[in-house]
């Protein structure tokens, strides 16, 4: 069991880390939780689920996730800006220094150890992502008893933003989440895990974009009457 860092650009280093996330928050907030949210042949995603978006997953030895946590700076659109605003009393951030996090949770089916170990990785995940990143806080967005029963139990101080929302059975709600050298400590403490983050697959290396000899010389040969007509560039042409 390890914990990835995962963005659009590195989910081909992590076999089917990424997909099954997907499906994992499916299992959890479409079957478990009967949430109302997008989905489709087994797949949970939302209009936040964009190349801005960083995904905290513990996965096993095959690649498929066991927890997950989706991350997602202010200075991009996210879910409480976007839908739940009257969460924050205030003013709503907007900091490469505070992001959002959302799409908590791990997979329902593992024994009550192995899900507390799934759950201490992740928030320890989070810590080592934010000092990496310049995070100084999370705007969590999550049921209440999460920030109390889990998120603060693992030593991370919670500052609840505003009003509750009753959301598919549960009292949702926004505060931040602090990242600090000194509330990671806490959370090492509580894990007994030195370093939860590993380090991203190198990625391969790049294809040469120069065509072979052989296919250049065929290049030459096409006219620009031919390209004009060809089948693939009208196909491009009607592109939006």
């Amino acid at each position: 069991m390890r914990t990835v860092s995962i963005r659009w650009e590195t989910v081909h280093r992590h076999g089917e880390a990424w997909i099954s996330h997907h499906r994992l928050r499916y299992r959890m907030f479409v079957e478990r939780q009967r949430w109302s949210v997008p989905h489709y042949q087994g797949i949970e995603y939302d209009e936040f689920d964009t190349p801005a978006a960083t995904y905290i997953l513990v996965v096993d030895d095959h690649d498929q996730a066991l927890g997950t946590a989706r991350l997602i700076p202010t200075t991009r659109p996210y879910m409480v800006r976007s839908l739940w605003p009257d969460l924050v009393e205030g003013s709503l951030p907007h900091s490469d220094a505070i992001w959002e996090a959302s799409r908590f949770g791990c997979d329902r089916t593992l024994s009550a150890g192995r899900r507390r170990e799934v759950i201490g990785q992740l928030i320890q995940g989070c810590q080592e992502f934010g000092l990496e990143n310049g995070i100084s806080s999370y705007l969590g967005v999550m049921p209440s008893w999460i920030f109390k029963n889990v998120i603060a139990a693992h030593g991370c101080p919670v500052r609840p933003l505003g009003a509750k929302l009753r959301l598919e059975g549960y009292d949702i709600g926004a505060a931040y989440i602090g990242v600090s050298a000194t509330i990671l400590e806490s959370v090492r403490r509580h894990t007994g895990i030195p370093s939860a983050l590993h380090a991203s697959p190198s990625p391969p290396e790049p294809v040469s974009p120069v065509l072979s000899p052989r296919l250049a010389e065929d290049a030459l040969l096409e006219t620009a009457e031919e390209l004009a007509y060809s089948q693939d560039l009208e196909g491009l042409a009607g592109v939006r």
